[in-house]
């Protein structure tokens, strides 16, 4: 089945005793993995042992999948008070890589990677270029950052082991970025989607679209939504590629989204994914929109079970066009933490981007200011509008179809295209003063 998004010569990025599992022994293989995982971190997880003896679990009980849903949630927030090394779950001298998140929050959080964990990351994410439609004879140009931060060297390790040119970038440096776009025919961009955005402008803007070589962009590390897709791939003449990770489970590569864009493929044979309410932690059925809970399977260096990850998503059942055999989540929708709240309304960045994608003129960046007015909570979303459109127009349907689709009535501002700020990496569109 996987032949019909993977070539032939690509193979052997997959496990095909995995793949050629009916329904019966995948569900065997999952609870299998499930019992070497929790018997594993038991044993050699100080941050999971202490875990497990507080809620009164026994590793050596776990009988079957029932007994999984029983299991507490692992938080953020915890990951943060095991600094630096306290997520380790095997011998220093098996450990060959740290990454860490940004700690812009908050503090940091270490994660260790065995030689093992390293390798397993790096066929997920060629995978994730296979599904792409990458081959070995691209050149892969790689914006993301590097260091600590997982994105770059993920990029780059994903696109040695499917055997394409990886061009390392790294951040910034507009005019170095399109130089080399040039110089040495990229036909692959990985990139924030914001960066991607601020590129396409910038090769509008020079008249370079016909020089360039891209046929693939390949972006993630934030919410996007269909109309800034659409508005990339028009300017910068390819075909995007939804990627998505976390720092705390490997990195970006864990999921790709294929040639149909019907949800994210997610690698089931190293992750087990769950959909959950967030406030009460009861698991949902596929389909309904919910909090996504992550557990990895076969990691070494930093396990984790049932990790809260903040993203909104919900499981697609049945199976994809593209024949696929691993599973898919929608679009991320927003973050539980990301959430608006306002006049009672809870509102996530998703929604809005429907809002934008559902009126004509509307561009697709938009900036989001939270103000207390004479005591009442007030909110003004400033939209970019596209050329040709009356903005006056464009302000008053963005507001109608704001009303129709989430229920309250807004103030509008329409800007001029490129008029909101442009990032190298994640754009901020909420600003909340009304704390301040």
């Amino acid at each position: 089945m996987i032949n019909k998004v993977i070539p032939l010569e690509y193979q052997d990025l997959h496990d095909p005793g995995y793949t050629q599992m009916n329904r019966e022994e995948t569900a065997g293989f999952l609870e299998q993995s499930l019992r070497d995982l929790l018997r594993r971190v038991g044993e050699h997880s100080t941050f999971y042992r202490k875990k497990f003896q507080e809620c009164g679990f026994n590793p050596m009980d776990f009988s079957e999948m029932s007994d999984f849903t029983k299991l507490p949630f692992t938080y953020k927030e915890e990951l943060r008070e095991a600094y630096p090394l306290g997520l380790q779950a095997v011998p220093d001298r098996d450990v060959v890589r740290i990454h860490s998140s940004s700690g812009t929050t908050g503090k940091a959080v270490i994660i260790p990677y065995t030689k093992k964990d390293v390798y397993n990351w790096s066929v997920m994410f060629a995978r994730c270029y296979a599904f792409a439609g990458v081959t070995r004879e691209d050149r892969v140009q790689i914006t993301p950052g590097y260091g600590l931060w997982t994105a770059g060297i993920g990029f780059q390790a994903g696109a040695e082991r499917l055997g394409a040119m990886a061009i390392p970038m790294g951040p910034g440096n507009t005019e170095k970025q399109i130089q080399m776009m040039l110089d040495l025919k990229s036909t692959v961009l990985c990139s924030t989607s914001s960066y991607a955005l601020l590129l396409a402008e910038e090769i509008q803007k020079r008249k370079l679209r016909e020089a360039l070589h891209l046929k693939i962009g390949i972006l993630g590390s934030e919410r996007w939504g269909e109309k800034m897709r659409a508005r990339i791939e028009n300017e910068l003449g390819i075909e995007s590629f939804d990627i998505y990770g976390l720092t705390e489970i490997y990195g970006p590569g864990i999921g790709i989204d294929c040639k149909f864009h019907q949800g994210i493929h997610y690698w089931s044979d190293h992750l087990y994914f769950e959909i959950i309410d967030p406030l009460t932690g009861r698991n949902l059925p596929h389909g309904e929109l919910g909090e996504l809970v992550v557990t990895t399977l076969t990691k070494e260096g930093a396990p984790l079970v049932r990790y809260r990850t903040r993203d909104l998503t919900r499981m697609i059942p049945g199976i994809c066009p593209c024949g696929s055999v691993y599973p898919r989540i929608d679009r991320i929708l927003g973050r539980s933490d990301d959430m608006i709240k306002i006049k009672g309304v809870n509102i996530y960045p998703g929604q809005i981007e429907e809002v934008l994608k559902e009126t004509e003129g509307a561009s697709s960046e938009y900036q989001i200011r939270l103000m207390r007015v004479e005591s009442r909570d007030h909110m003004q979303l400033t939209v970019e509008v596209e050329p040709g459109s009356d903005p006056e127009q464009v302000a008053e349907r963005i507001r109608a179809n704001f009303k129709k689709r989430i229920g309250i009535l807004i103030d509008v501002r329409a800007a001029a295209l490129g008029e909101l700020p442009r990032s190298e990496k994640k754009s901020k569109r909420v600003f909340d003063e009304r704390e301040i």
